[in-house]
C-alpha cells in the first residue's frame, strides 16, 4: 500500500494504492496570484500545507508510506522552497518537486501505462504538459507556462485577452503532430467530460475514454464564458470548486487540441498520480 499525495496549482489530491485504490481531493488554489507576483501567497501556503498534513496522517493511519510531489505552482514560484520547508516541518513529508518534464511524462505514463503509444495533453492550474510517445519512445514533450488559475489571474473572463495569451503560450506546439489516441487529464480534462456526460455525481467509469470532439470542447468554453460562476455551478457535472477557472481552462484545451489538429481528445481520470507510482517504482 502506498499514500500518493500530488500538490498542484488549483487542489492536492491523495491516491491511496493497493490492491484496489481510491482518491480525494482538497482545492486549496496554491497558485493562486502567482502569475502577478511570481511568489505563492502566505495564506496559500499555510492552507495548502494543512492538506498535505490531513492526507499524510490519513495515509499513515492506514499504515502506507506516504510520498508527496509538487508541480508547477512549487518548482515556479520564487518562494517555492519556503512552501516545501512548511509542509516538512508541519507533517514531516519531504516534498518532491518535479520538473516540466518530469511531470510530462508522469501525466502519460499514469493515462497510457509504461509503453502505450499515444498523447496526453495536461491543462493543469499553473502549467499545460504536452507529451506523445511513438513506436515506444517519447518524441515530443514540452511544459508551457499556461494554466487554468494563470489564464485567470492574468485574463479574468474576457475572451480575445485569453485567447490572445494561449495563442503565445502555446506556440511551442507548432502545429499538427502524428498523435495517435490523445487523452486530456487533469481536473479541466476530467470536468468537462463531466459536464459534457451531465453526470450528477464524479464517475471515474464513465469519464475514463469518454471522446470529447474539438467543436464540443469549443463550444462548451464559449457557452461557460457567456454564464456567471454561480450560472456554471448550476449545471450538471461541474465540479463547484472549478467553476471560476474552468471556462479559460476550456478554451486553453480547445485551442491545444486545434493546434494539433486533433479531431477531439479522451477523457482519463487515471493521471499523474498513478504515473509517479509506475516511475518511482511504487506499484
Amino acid at each position: 500500500m502506498q499514500a500518493i499525495i500530488d500538490i498542484g496549482s488549483n487542489s492536492v489530491r491523495l491516491m491511496i494504492w493497493a490492491d484496489d485504490f481510491y482518491k480525494r481531493v482538497n482545492t486549496t488554489r496554491l497558485g493562486e496570484g502567482l502569475a502577478l507576483s511570481g511568489k505563492l501567497k502566505p495564506e496559500a501556503i499555510a492552507r495548502t500545507a494543512q492538506a498535505v498534513k490531513a492526507f499524510a496522517e490519513e495515509g499513515r493511519s492506514l499504515g502506507a508510506p506516504v510520498h508527496a510531489f509538487a508541480t508547477a505552482a512549487v518548482r515556479s514560484a520564487r518562494n517555492g522552497a519556503d512552501f516545501c520547508a512548511a509542509v516538512k516541518k508541519l507533517c514531516g513529508v519531504e516534498v518532491d518537486v518535479v520538473s516540466g518534464e518530469e511531470e510530462a511524462l508522469l501525466g502519460l505514463s499514469g493515462a497510457l501505462g509504461a509503453e502505450a503509444d499515444g498523447g496526453i495533453i495536461d491543462v493543469g492550474g499553473a502549467s499545460t504538459e504536452v507529451c506523445i510517445r511513438r513506436g515506444g519512445k517519447i518524441v515530443f514533450s514540452v511544459s508551457l507556462p499556461v494554466g487554468a488559475v494563470r489564464l485567470y489571474d492574468k485574463c479574468g473572463e474576457e475572451r480575445e485577452k485569453l485567447l490572445a495569451e494561449i495563442g503565445a503560450k502555446i506556440a511551442p506546439l507548432g502545429g499538427a503532430l502524428p498523435v495517435g489516441k490523445t487523452y486530456a487529464i487533469g481536473g479541466t480534462g476530467s470536468t468537462l467530460a463531466s459536464v459534457l456526460l451531465g453526470l450528477e455525481a464524479y464517475d471515474a467509469q464513465k469519464i475514463q475514454n469518454f471522446y470529447m470532439p474539438q467543436a464540443q470542447i469549443s463550444a462548451l468554453a464559449d457557452r461557460l464564458l457567456s454564464l456567471t460562476v454561480e450560472e456554471r455551478k448550476a449545471i450538471k457535472g461541474m465540479d463547484e470548486r472549478r467553476a471560476d477557472i474552468i471556462a479559460g481552462g476550456a478554451l486553453l484545451l480547445g485551442e491545444i487540441v486545434k493546434k494539433l489538429s486533433l479531431g477531439g481528445v479522451y477523457a482519463s481520470d487515471r493521471d499523474n498520480l498513478e504515473g509517479y507510482c509506475y516511475l518511482r517504482g511504487l506499484k
